[in-house]
């Protein structure tokens, strides 16, 4: 089963500082969380992350689990070269009934990493071959790319952020989610707002939306 956490304002400590490291980190600079890296070999590129404030890095190496109960982390990613100290890593998180992932252990990991398409980081596709072959997940993806880019458009994409915009406020004014599900219906059919955003003209589409909204009864 594929499914996206919710890290938003999270804290998430990742051990290690390598390639593998910044693999893991890279997407999660897209999720809100505060990204705490630990390591005392650390690569450039995670250097220049915690220079422009992006991550914290503490540099120093993982002897034990004990920055568990300091951190006090949502997420674990273990990435070291050390087999025994991620297993102790992942079994320390379990205990704690925190979602941990290895590198080198996704059968003891609480979830896997599926190779992602990202589209503005509005729309993602993942192919997951639930572990099995993390490289046929990144040919296919790769292949997978070259088609999405074909079907997915730029409307595509600022209908689904008029959409989130337009969510928000129906929040405010229409009671239930059927009603709601009924008005972003209608955005969606709305031929002025489909021509203002073929248009490029977004702020005059969310002013539609409002319209829409404020006839609501």
């Amino acid at each position: 089963m594929i499914v996206d956490l919710n890290l938003q304002g999270k804290k998430v400590v990742v051990i290690g500082g390598g390639n593998e490291s910044l693999k893991r980190i890279t997407p999660l600079l897209k999720q809100n969380c505060e990204i705490l890296v630990i390591s005392g070999n650390i690569s450039s590129q995670i250097n220049r992350l915690a220079k422009s404030k992006k991550i914290k890095l503490i540099n120093q190496n993982i002897q034990d689990i004990s920055f568990i109960s300091k951190y006090k982390p949502s997420l674990i990613i273990t990435t070291t070269n050390d087999k025994k100290l991620n297993q102790r890593i992942i079994r320390g998180a379990k205990k704690r009934r925190i979602i941990a992932y290895s590198s080198d252990n996704p059968e003891e990991s609480d979830f896997s990493n599926p190779a992602i398409i990202d589209f503005e980081n509005t729309i993602q596709i993942a192919i997951f071959t639930g572990g099995k072959s993390p490289a046929m997940s990144k040919r296919l993806k790769e292949e997978a790319e070259k088609i999405f880019k074909k079907i997915i458009t730029k409307k595509d994409i600022s209908q689904i952020k008029l959409q989130k915009i337009a969510r928000e406020k129906a929040k405010k004014k229409i009671p239930t989610q059927i009603e709601r599900k009924e008005y972003i219906r209608r955005i969606m059919a709305d031929k002025e707002i489909d021509q203002l955003i073929k248009d490029g003209q977004m702020k005059k589409a969310e002013k539609r939306a409002d319209t829409i909204l404020g006839d609501w009864k």
